[in-house]
């Protein structure tokens, strides 16, 4: 493994809870797939009303339903519409507002109301690229996955963190790689490395750096040079794209700032 490329340290979760994630979540893809897909542009308001109160971590209602519909439908994953403003909402909110460059508070006010109605979407790096791929921008600290030039999902990330720290070789950054890379394997489940572990590791290297679930993926970039995304989102991530050792097959990953 490089120096500067390196697994995320994750918190391990009881069995029995990641169990119950990885059927909840997994049981909810269909709606994934099948969502509006976005357009160019602004995304037609639909029906949607923004909120009359503030919206947050924590909150129940049929406005926070609403909410979660809306961002489903323009390719975020809140999880279930199930009218609770829970981490999964959160997390969605936090991708939606990086998107649209405003302020990451993962609280609903009146501008991201606003921008709930006419969203910026987001613009790919370079359109000539594979029509299936993963494009990871660490700028803006999401992950967008395409299918037929077509968003499917949008999701936060946490990459590398910038900081060094000891390992075999010396001492290593924590660092995300850039560049061209590829699906190449994955591993089911939880995954110990020597830093610690990782949920449904994708892996787009062969220097160990993977795209996994995480109990902790906070705003800011914390990683040793893995992308972490939510446990929610990580149980079925390895389902929307195409895992292979052949270059020719799986689907691309295009890691940039």
């Amino acid at each position: 493994m490089g120096t500067a490329r390196r697994k995320a340290f994750g918190r391990p979760l009881a069995a029995a809870a990641a169990a119950l994630i990885g059927i909840a979540v997994v049981a909810a893809v269909p709606a994934v797939a099948s969502a509006h897909v976005a357009s160019p542009g602004h995304v037609s308001a639909a029906t949607y009303v923004p909120p009359k109160r503030t919206l947050k971590l924590g909150m129940k209602g049929a406005d926070v339903k609403a909410l979660q519909q809306r961002l489903a439908q323009l390719k975020y994953y809140p999880g279930a519409a199930d009218g609770a403003f829970g981490n999964g909402t959160l997390e969605a909110v936090w991708a939606f507002q990086e998107v649209q460059h405003l302020a990451v508070d993962g609280v609903v006010g009146p501008k991201t109301g606003r921008a709930l109605v006419r969203p910026r979407t987001y613009t790919a790096r370079d359109p000539r690229q594979n029509p299936w791929r993963v494009e990871v921008n660490l700028t803006m600290r999401v992950l967008v996955l395409y299918k037929g030039d077509r968003i499917q999902l949008i999701s936060h990330v946490s990459a590398g963190g910038g900081y060094t720290y000891p390992c075999p070789s010396g001492t290593c950054t924590a660092i995300t790689p850039t560049g061209e890379f590829h699906a190449l394997y994955y591993i089911s489940g939880w995954h110990r490395s020597y830093l610690g572990l990782m949920y449904n590791p994708t892996y787009f290297n062969y220097s160990g750096d993977a795209i996994h679930g995480d109990t902790d993926v906070p705003v800011n970039p914390v990683s040793h040079g893995c992308v972490r995304i939510p446990m929610d989102i990580a149980a079925f991530f390895h389902r929307l794209v195409e895992i292979n050792t052949d270059t020719s097959r799986d689907t691309q990953v295009w890691i940039y700032r």
